[in-house]
């Protein structure tokens, strides 16, 4: 049984994946262990009353765990799995494809699109640019076409940077040819590259996804910028122009100075980028909430990258909706 099959006062004897796990307090000091557990279909929280301190201390983000329960929707605080024993799973019991979200298309498929959009850059300076850096033989090509786009909230798992640096720069493909005066060739260069600093922020052993320490003190902005500026300064007569238009991209996707952009988008490429790159992202979100409903569901519990639940109901083979709890406990 996954996740995404759970009913309400169904009994739980599964291994499922680690994803967070904190020790918390009740009122009167008491400690327990709240996780959110995972696989393949989604994500779910999992409390656990006693032995909170021990177990936390063994607990750990990325760790296959067998759990014990009973699966309830609270009317408050949402589904969750209460844990009566949390044990190692026995060797060979799973299958850890089974606890790995992943994209929808095999990498091969977005790759080979890939490759046909990288295509379409017909500017020598910024064709060359792509290949040495994630052209076939391109020396960062394995680790992005590995490499997950984020710790949490969308595309948080292999291949997911491939996912979404990719659906970006199809999207930024197609409207450039529709709003006059933007240069198709920077816009697709910058969206494929803007993100390109995740290899070097985020480093996973393919269960769990952590910040490097250069992510920590540099963040993934700077180490991106500081990868394409290297890359460009190894190409002979790369123009100044179309460095300057490339790097401001990278240095403005966040969008805003609160959210880690050292600058505003100042540009009609940039702007673009960073508008697609912001809607891929929330999409992203809406595709992992999606997941995690339970059949009859049609709304997500809160959902901090989205600032409220998300609603689902067209198009979707259910019964009747139930109401989930759509605000923060």
């Amino acid at each position: 049984m996954f996740v995404r099959n759970l009913t309400d006062g169904c009994e739980v004897d599964q291994v499922m994946l680690v994803r967070e796990a904190e020790v918390r307090q009740k009122r009167d000091g008491r400690e327990f262990l709240k996780l959110t557990l995972a696989d393949r279909t989604g994500r779910v929280t999992a409390t656990i009353w006693d032995g909170a301190a021990e177990l936390g201390r063994h607990v750990q983000p990325g760790v296959a765990v067998r759990v014990i329960g009973r699966f309830g929707s609270h009317p408050r605080y949402g589904a969750e799995i209460v844990v009566r024993a949390l044990r190692r799973p026995a060797e060979g019991s799973y299958d850890p494809a089974d606890l790995l979200d992943g994209p929808p298309k095999p990498a091969e498929q977005m790759e080979a699109e890939l490759r046909q959009l990288t295509a379409t850059v017909r500017d020598p300076f910024l064709a060359e640019l792509l290949d040495r850096l994630i052209g076939p033989s391109g020396r960062c090509w394995p680790a992005y076409r590995e490499a997950p786009a984020a710790k949490t909230y969308h595309q948080a798992y292999r291949h997911g940077l491939l996912e979404h640096s990719l659906t970006v720069a199809q999207a930024v493909h197609a409207v450039s040819n529709t709003f006059p005066g933007i240069d198709h060739d920077v816009a697709v260069t910058g969206a494929l590259l803007h993100d390109i600093g995740k290899l070097e922020a985020y480093a996973t052993d393919g269960l769990r996804i952590e910040m490097t320490d250069a992510g920590r003190l540099q963040g993934e902005i700077v180490l991106g910028y500081t990868r394409v500026l290297r890359t460009i300064g190894a190409i002979e007569g790369f123009p100044d122009d179309r460095a300057e238009a490339l790097l401001h991209i990278v240095l403005s996707h966040h969008g805003s100075l609160e959210h880690g952009s050292p600058v505003v988008p100042c540009t009609r490429e940039a702007t673009l980028v960073h508008f697609v790159d912001n809607l891929g992202g929330r999409l992203g979100s809406f595709d992992r909430l999606e997941k995690e409903l339970q059949e009859g569901e049609c709304w997500s519990g809160f959902d901090r990258a989205l600032g409220g639940g998300a609603y689902f109901a067209a198009g979707r083979d259910r019964v009747p909706c139930e109401p989930a709890a759509a605000e923060a406990a």
